[in-house]
């Protein structure tokens, strides 16, 4: 955004009239001006009214004004957008300076001043949250900081200035704004790729009259919240023969060895191998950051640039994991604006980003959550090797890996290859990541030709490489057959699996590309007559272009669009907004689709009936409606052509007389098929309240999605698909309808309580939706997915566990293998006398297109220098399964903590799981009730407190600012099934980060 000033001056005393009394009135100041973004897009100027509380600084929670003054001073006001409604008799001031920065949103090809913002539009001002928020993801905290839901729409395509990008190609140090497009009308201009939402991120830019350079410095320790619990080797071995013993087979640990393993005297011998514990593992991993900011210019050249360096460790702490573990990344970013003359100007932006993980050639996380404590030592102990073994001390000797001169590394015939031997001998891996970003633009002032115009067009091209550098190599393992002599353990042999080998050759693996080409063109027109009709309009034609590696098809979304607008003295207005789309994905008769929005809004606090409604500072209302046509969920291209494939060759295949092989057909043909459609209908509510101690911006939500693609078998014979040999008539057709509907919402309160400044802002989204139409026809109405969520999860209905086997006697046949006293009794809910599939039934909504209910707070106390800023989430009224071989614990599973509330006969009143088994229980680990936990939790995401050191001790020093503070992330987790929530199983764990930063300015 250009900045700009104007300064006014009134003449008067301020002893004449007391500045306590502007309480009650107000100043008003028109602003005729048109201001232009970075990109070009047009600012109109606005009519602006502020009114201050008191003589003492009020900053709302935007930065909407702030005013400070004292008798017989200056008076300065800084002004966004801002009305008050009480308009009286404006006082005579002497000496007042307006420091006009109107505040803009980035909309679809556009900035909109943020009080004309309509239904559908949130956003972040992330160049002032950064101030009491740190942070390096650009979308971090967004749910707390505004409402951020896209509605429950799934996902969202994500630009950066304007051209599809990954959030982690920026800093949240890089960041200006991040603007969320929700509603049907404010994505429409995008076409069919943004038909679920858009989040824009735009990154910040040079100042004109201004040189400063920033640095920023952080560090901090990640510390693991959870790590899984499995049971020690004696632990394990018990229960692993009770499990035996309720299989009808014998135990298979004796009682001498599991003592052995427990008394912990030869670990070597009797293995008890934690992977969690701090023989392998650090209790804590650095992460820092480091960044530099230059910016500035002039009237005719401004620049922004941005250096970044970042380091991360990692937990590992033996072998090669020591050097190698951990990732480092380097960007540089550069943004330029250059006005040629006073009609033409250009920008050229790049962005270079250089990324490099260290790791080993092993998944330690993953082993982690199979390799059973009792089944091998990772580590051989060389002085336990009898002395007289002449083929295990040769072992030694021509072994190239003796872990810190004492060890062999540890194997068995099972594990010839294993984690830990991989880690210490296996080698080491680079993945690299090579990302270059390029924009440029022209932006032309067409007023010459008609008042109001302006072209702006845009050029991207973005190139990204990954892949890995790794040294494999070979090792050898080694398994002790122990012997005891007069009481002591020794190694009687070592038996070798593999072999040592170092090539020293470098291979090159996981080699993936993809390229990015995206461009603009368009008109814009933005008008205001007599400062009462205020006038826009946009015409853009626009795409862009996705290729990868290995996949034939690139995506690609090509459209132009067209937005009218219309407001009546910033009281009444329109917006309609559409564009033409194209998708390769369509027949060639059906490629092209128009999706038109409408927009209505109404700001009712300028109607004279407001006049006397003192409490109400703003308030606008706005509708939208509109149908967006898409392609995103249609999966593959071609779906609309049938086809055949060579018949099978097997049991079924023949040819016919000629000896050519027979066809069978794949996919029935469908010409006529459309693209899904979203129809939406929304409603929005914007205001101020009580001289702005209150803001308020929501929306209510209501939103189909028609015509999804769908094989519809119901409406065919049967004969028209075969499962074996494969076949099938049967086409993709428009069929399935969803439903969403919600309401969403941000509010803020802000307070001055002595020297005290307060500001808390609540977010939230209430979601439900709906599957309307399914292609099903089940035999029992539960069955049916129509008229239940979208995210529905289905299961059976558990009735507590088998007592004996009179009671498996005179229960309902289950049919999913053999059960035993023990397992799992299911409910017939069809009353054939069987448990079956046709058994399960809705149990819950998963939340993965948001939950029941989600939230989020952010709280802001200022008090002098210091700054407290904190934020957290909620997300309620959703479920999940647990499931995976930590709690469904079967066969050879490693066994976790949950398998101590089994099924006994001792226990068969209070047990909380079922009998263990060594078979496979299909009956007892499938989806229900039994297995279902609430995922209902509070988060307190960001604890910051912040100093800012007085310009009294910077005054004689080049710095002209100072901050420097502390942080905690991720702190604290309230929820009713918090230890499975915090808990990764098969993958490095969750942290909590404890970060000091400082930032100078010079």
């Amino acid at each position: 955004m250009k900045y700009f000033k104007i300064s006014v001056v009134v003449c008067a005393l301020l002893t004449l009239f007391p500045l306590k009394q502007l309480a009650q009135n107000a100043i008003k100041i028109d602003i005729n001006a048109i201001v232009s973004g970075a990109d070009g897009a047009p600012i109109q100027g606005a009519v602006v009214y502020c009114k201050p509380d008191d003589v003492s600084a009020t900053t709302g929670a935007d930065g909407a004004f702030a005013i400070s003054a004292s008798l017989n001073a200056p008076l300065t006001v800084n002004a966004i957008g801002f009305k008050t409604k009480a308009v009286a008799a404006v006082p005579d001031l002497k000496n007042i300076t307006l420091e006009e920065d109107i505040e803009t949103v980035q909309v679809a090809f556009r900035k909109v001043k943020k009080s004309d913002l309509l239904v559908g539009v949130s956003s972040v001002n992330v160049k002032e949250i950064i101030k009491k928020n740190f942070s390096t993801y650009s979308l971090d905290g967004m749910s707390a900081l505004t409402n951020s839901s896209n509605w429950g729409n799934g996902s969202y395509l994500l630009l950066v200035d304007g051209v599809p990008r990954a959030s982690g190609n920026v800093n949240m140090d890089e960041v200006d704004q991040v603007s969320f497009l929700k509603g049907a009308s404010a994505v429409a201009l995008y076409g069919s790729r943004a038909a679920k939402g858009v989040v824009y991120i735009t990154t910040k830019r040079g100042e004109a009259n201004t040189q400063e350079i920033s640095v920023r410095a952080n560090t901090g320790m990640n510390f693991p919240k959870a790590y899984p619990k499995y049971l020690g080797s004696a632990e394990y071995m018990t229960l692993y023969n009770e499990a035996r013993v309720n299989d009808g087979l014998t135990p298979l640990y004796s009682d001498e060895s599991i003592y052995h393993h427990a008394s912990g005297e030869n670990p070597f011998r009797y293995p008890d191998v934690d992977f969690f514990s701090s023989d392998y593992l650090k209790k804590a991993y650095n992460y820092t950051v480091v960044s530099t900011e230059v910016k500035g210019g002039g009237e005719r050249a401004r620049y922004y640039s941005n250096f970044g360096f970042a380091n991360s460790g990692g937990l590992l702490n033996f072998g090669e994991a020591i050097e190698n573990s951990g990732n480092n990344r380097f960007n540089v970013r550069g943004n330029i604006d250059v006005d040629l003359n006073d009609y033409l100007s250009c920008y050229v932006d790049a962005n270079v980003i250089f990324y490099t993980g260290r790791g080993v050639n092993a998944n330690y996380w993953a082993e982690s959550a199979t390799l059973r404590p009792n089944r091998f030592s990772p580590l051989v102990p060389i002085d336990m090797i009898e002395a007289d073994d002449a083929s295990s001390n040769d072992f030694v000797k021509n072994s190239n890996y003796i872990i810190d001169g004492k060890y062999m590394l540890g194997g068995s015939s099972l594990h010839q290859t294993n984690p830990f031997a991989a880690i210490y001998a296996g080698g080491y891996n680079r993945y690299n990541s090579r990302q270059f970003q390029f924009k440029t633009g022209v932006n032309a002032d067409l007023n010459n030709v008609l008042e109001g115009l302006s072209f702006n067009t845009m050029i991207a091209v973005d190139y990204s490489n990954t892949y890995s550098l790794a040294y494999n190599y070979q090792y050898a393992v080694y398994e002790p057959t122990w012997s005891n002599y007069q009481g002591g353990d020794l190694i009687a042999s070592l038996t070798k699996y593999g072999k040592d080998a170092t090539s020293g050759n470098q291979n090159v693996s996981g080699s993936w590309y993809s390229q990015t080409i995206a461009l603009s063109g368009q008109f814009n027109y933005l008008r205001s007559f007599n400062d009462v009709h205020n006038v826009s309009g946009t015409l853009v034609a626009a795409g862009f272009q996705v290729g990868e590696s290995g996949i034939y098809h690139k995506t690609a979304n090509a459209n132009m669009g067209l937005q009218l607008g219309y407001n009546f003295m910033n009281k009444y207005y329109f917006d309609f907004s559409g564009a033409l789309i194209h998708s390769a994905k369509m027949p060639e008769n059906n490629r092209k689709a128009f999706s038109p929005t409408v927009s209505l809004g109404w700001r009712l606090s300028e109607e004279a009936f407001m006049d006397n409604v003192s409490a109400i500072d703003d308030l606008k209302l706005s509708v939208s409606a509109g149908i967006i046509h898409t392609d995103l969920d249609v999966a593959n291209y071609y779906m609309y052509q049938g086809y055949y494939t060579y018949k099978d060759a097997g049991y079924y295949g023949w040819k016919d007389g000629t000896g050519v092989q027979s066809f069978d057909r794949r996919l029935g043909s469908n010409p006529n098929m459309k693209f899904p459609k979203r129809e939406e209908i929304s409603l929005g509510l914007d205001g101020s309240f009580f001289n702005r101690l209150i803001t308020l911006n929501g929306s209510l939500f209501a939103t189909r999605t028609t015509g999804n693609l769908v094989q519809s078998y119901v409406d065919y014979p049967s004969y028209f698909s075969t499962g074996y040999p494969q076949y099938s008539e049967v086409p993709y057709v428009n069929y399935n309808d969803d439903q969403r509907i919600g309401a969403d919402f941000y509010v803020t309160l802000n307070k001055k309580i002595g020297q005290v400044d307060w500001s808390l802002g609540v977010s939230g989204m209430v979601f439900d939706s709906e599957a309307l139409k399914r292609s099903e026809n089940y035999e029992f109405e539960y069955q049916n997915d129509a008229g239940k969520p979208l995210d529905a999860l289905w299961g059976l209905k558990s009735d507590g566990f088998f007592k004996d086997a009179d009671d498996i006697a005179a229960s309902d046949y289950q049919t999913f293998g053999q059960v035993k006293p023990g397992d799992i009794k299911y409910i017939d809910q069809n009353n054939d006398g069987l448990i079956d599939s046709k058994d399960a039934v809705y149990l819950g909504k998963a939340g993965w297109y948001g939950s029941p209910f989600s939230m989020g707070v952010n709280l802001t106390v200022k008090w002098k220098n210091f700054t407290f800023f904190a934020m957290g989430t909620g997300r309620y009224g959703a479920h999940a399964f647990k499931s995976g071989s930590y709690y469904w614990v079967d066969g050879d599973d490693k066994y976790s903590e949950v398998v101590r509330d089994r099924w006994t006969e001792q226990t068969k009143d209070s047990a909380k799981y079922p009998r263990l088994t060594t078979l496979t229980s299909d009956n007892n680990f499938r989806n229900s009730d039994f297995w279902l936990y609430s995922t209902d939790r509070f988060d307190l995401e960001k604890v910051q407190v912040t100093y800012k050191l007085p310009q009294s001790l910077l005054s004689r020093t080049f710095i002209s600012d100072m901050d420097v503070y502390v942080a905690g992330y991720d702190l604290l987790t309230i929820a009713p099934e918090r230890e499975i929530l915090e808990r990764n199983v098969g993958s490095a764990p969750q942290t909590r980060f404890y970060n000091v930063g400082l930032k100078a300015t010079f």
